[in-house]
């Protein structure tokens, strides 16, 4: 009799949770801390994110018989981390709500969606380009102060992504927890079942618009577009408004707790779609359950992750953020300066996006959004001919 689980199932969809969260779960982290959140509210985002992650995970995946394999957004939250501290904490949960609702509706409406998708590549490249480049800056900042541990941790980057690519951010995250231990005599772990804590949501003009349409754009063109075409390359085709709609609930009702964002996986979907997942191509969908329960697991175990993340030193935070980010940065460049015909509109994207200014408490990522497709209509506009 063929076993309903086999261990590649097991393999593929811990790995998928262990490459999501090594690569993100900092950025995350730093988010809520600069929203306001103490450290009881940090342990309740994890926990809402674990388990928001982890139902749509199981229940997608059985009900479809499909590996559907959801997360949060890391373009998202990097986008917060230059723009949250503008804002009290209740503002931010408010407008975690909105980028629910805005999601809701694109889902239910595939006139919007399609309006979203014909934004151009070049254009929402260049956002995210601007969005990850001071973070990825970052990872040079404090070399003069602590050049040792900088230069240790480019080593490790550099050769690991030449001999060992898969396991170089679980790598580097083992090197920033030891380089923590090091520089934090008192770390002490803190063993507890995380206790969730409500924040009472507020709603503004000032926060829908500088973090709930950028947020809901971010991720809806840097995440769930991609994970659909993942699902396509991969020969699955499931009805995703149904999907995106139980996501965007899900948000709605896991926000108050931290649940900033959930949507599709893109990268981190792809390993439990492939044959390493199931020669079988209609017993993958148990690699993403597998990734499911993961999650489940990392909801429960969240008050240890922050207790070993909050307490590391600026500088570990700064290396482990930016070279998680670094080959999305090149990603986006490329993709941003791909078409000749965009370069100036992205250019003018990416450099406002980047200053990470607020202006009539609209953030710099909004601000560079309408000024690149503006430019793009301007640019468009025949020039007359001139009469000899």
């Amino acid at each position: 009799m063929k076993s309903f689980l086999r261990m590649s199932h097991i393999t593929s969809g811990i790995t998928a949770v262990v490459v999501g969260y090594s690569s993100a779960v900092v950025i995350v982290i730093d988010v809520a801390r600069k929203a306001g959140a103490d450290d009881n509210m940090i342990i309740s985002w994890l926990f809402a994110l674990g388990l928001g992650m982890g139902l749509t995970c199981l229940a997608f995946s059985w009900l479809t018989k499909m590996p559907v394999v959801t997360a949060w957004s890391t373009p998202g939250a990097a986008f917060l981390l230059g723009s949250v501290e503008q804002y009290r904490l209740a503002e931010c949960i408010g407008a975690f709500i909105v980028c629910a609702g805005l999601s809701l509706l694109t889902a239910q409406n595939r006139y919007l969606l399609n309006m979203i998708s014909r934004i151009p590549p070049s254009i929402s490249s260049a956002l995210l380009a601007g969005i990850l480049l001071p973070i990825c800056l970052a990872i040079f900042t404090d070399l003069d102060t602590h050049p040792i541990l900088v230069l240790s941790f480019l080593f490790v980057y550099l050769f690991g992504s030449r001999f060992f690519p898969r396991y170089l951010m679980l790598i580097l995250l083992a090197l920033a927890v030891a380089a923590s231990f090091n520089m934090n005599d008192s770390l002490n772990l803190t063993i507890a079942f995380p206790t969730p804590v409500w924040v009472s949501p507020e709603f503004s003009i000032a926060s829908t618009i500088g973090l709930a349409i950028p947020l809901f754009i971010v991720t809806t063109l840097s995440q769930n577009l991609p994970g659909i075409a993942i699902h396509h390359a991969h020969g699955y085709h499931p009805d995703h408004r149904p999907l995106l709609s139980a996501m965007a609930i899900v948000q709605g009702l896991l926000a108050p707790l931290g649940g900033f964002t959930f949507n599709l996986a893109a990268i981190t979907a792809a390993l439990c779609m492939g044959e390493n997942a199931d020669k079988d191509k209609s017993q993958r969908y148990k690699a993403a359950m597998m990734a499911g329960i993961a999650y489940l697991i990392m909801a429960a175990c969240a008050s240890i992750v922050v207790t070993l993340f909050v307490a590391m030193p600026k500088v570990v935070v700064h290396l482990l953020a930016g070279l998680a980010l670094l080959a999305t940065l090149q990603n986006a460049l490329v993709r941003c300066l791909d078409t000749h015909r965009h370069r100036h509109a992205a250019t003018v994207t990416l450099l406002c996006t980047a200053a990470g200014f607020s202006f009539f408490s609209i953030t710099s990522a909004v601000w560079g959004l309408l000024l690149g497709l503006l430019l793009l209509k301007v640019e468009q506009i025949k020039k007359p001919k001139l009469e000899n």
